[in-house]
């Protein structure tokens, strides 16, 4: 479905879930980011201690990958929950920080390399 799913649907989904629930009123910034951060968390509670070998059989296995990806979704949900609240484009936002991680990390000097922009 991604590839016949625009953001701005995504955005109005979960704006009638909120809107059909009265849950503006406990979707401010500070608890939207909270949200985003604790199921992230959960996310990663996931691979905690693994290999990369347990990782990838985790996305085989039916049940792991199908909770896998309902942590997935909860931190999309809140993500574009927090951009829907507050007016963000997601689109126009992501691709000005690629355009600027396209200067901080020159193919020539990055390739290959997991470096952060400030150590080479």
């Amino acid at each position: 479905m991604d590839h016949k799913t625009n953001i701005k649907e995504l955005k109005d989904l979960i704006k009638k879930f909120c809107d059909d629930r009265d849950w503006d009123q406990f979707h401010n910034a500070k608890d939207l980011t909270i949200a985003i951060v604790t199921e992230a968390s959960e996310l990663l509670e996931h691979f905690r201690f693994k290999s990369e070998k347990e990782v990838d059989a985790m996305f085989e296995d039916v049940k792991k990958r199908e909770e896998l990806s309902e942590e997935v979704a909860d931190i999309l949900y809140f993500l574009i929950r927090l951009a829907e609240r507050y007016n963000l484009d997601l689109t126009t936002e992501l691709n000005k920080k690629i355009t600027k991680n396209e200067i901080r990390y020159p193919i020539e000097k990055v390739k290959g390399s997991n470096k952060k922009y400030s150590e080479y």
